[in-house]
């Protein structure tokens, strides 16, 4: 009889083990379908979301603030594009120097920096921008090419003035992508050196956020940010867009040195 039970209890646990394996497996399963749901979703939204930048465009500002990039730029994963991070840093820039901001987003989805030197350069060239932030390179890590990458930096960053505020490459959370991530950075890092212009740390600024960040900030794709990923990245925009609004705009009675020995 005790042997019975033994061969029972085996097997009723064979079973069990079975049928949770097969409620994991349709698990993983509907998350997949979910998450390829999620990306079609979005990318039906990359036509609306660059005809709101271009409708956005036409409205005048006392300050000019111009955006290259590529999806994250375009905010593509926000619940509206004004949640991107150049949605965000714009409406910092209206409080911080009490001005109106006419924002022109260049930024095209799926843009590698080669096709932003082809595409976005040209349009820059005509514009005389009071802030300009540039990011871009995440799409060049999936077939990466370090020389490639560097003499398309160097020609994104010949063409920004001197006071553009750059971003290096994201968080990307993957082992096999962080290796990449980190070579790119490395190139991104000497290029705007070699330029003189300043790095913000988004990488390190998404890093912070840990693991929780990965389950928090990523839209249904859980490849683009949301609404709060895209604070966070603008977080990392920030003190360089608030001394660079400083310097066009000095608190009143302050100069932009005091106000550098004060802070």
């Amino acid at each position: 009889m005790k042997a019975l039970r033994r061969i029972l209890a085996a097997a009723v646990g064979v079973a069990v083990s079975a049928v949770l394996a097969a409620v994991g497996w349709q698990r993983i399963q509907a998350k997949r379908a979910s998450v390829a749901e999620g990306r079609v979703r979005l990318n039906e939204l990359l036509p609306v979301h660059s005809k709101w930048w271009r409708d956005a465009a036409k409205d005048p500002g006392e300050l000019l603030y111009v955006a290259l990039g590529d999806s994250a730029a375009q905010g593509i994963g926000a619940s509206a594009p004004k949640n991107s991070y150049v949605g965000v840093i714009a409406d910092h820039l209206r409080a911080v120097t009490g001005r109106s901001v006419r924002v022109v987003n260049l930024s095209v989805s799926g843009a590698t920096v080669a096709l932003a030197v082809a595409d976005q350069l040209p349009r820059f060239a005509t514009l005389h921008p009071d802030i300009v932030t540039v990011s871009i390179g995440a799409n060049d890590i999936a077939a990466f090419d370090p020389e490639r990458f560097r003499a398309g930096l160097r020609a994104v960053f010949a063409a920004v003035p001197d006071h553009a505020i750059v971003a290096d490459l994201p968080y990307f959370y993957l082992p096999w992508n962080e290796r990449l991530v980190a070579e790119g950075n490395r190139i991104l890092r000497e290029e705007a050196a070699a330029r003189g212009l300043e790095v913000v740390p988004l990488h390190a600024t998404m890093r912070r956020q840990g693991l929780r960040g990965a389950f928090t900030q990523f839209a249904e794709d859980l490849f683009h940010p949301n609404d709060h990923g895209y604070r966070v990245w603008a977080s990392a925009f920030l003190p360089a867009v608030t001394a660079r609004a400083r310097e066009l705009f000095p608190r009143k009675g302050e100069t932009v040195e005091q106000e550098s020995l004060s802070a």
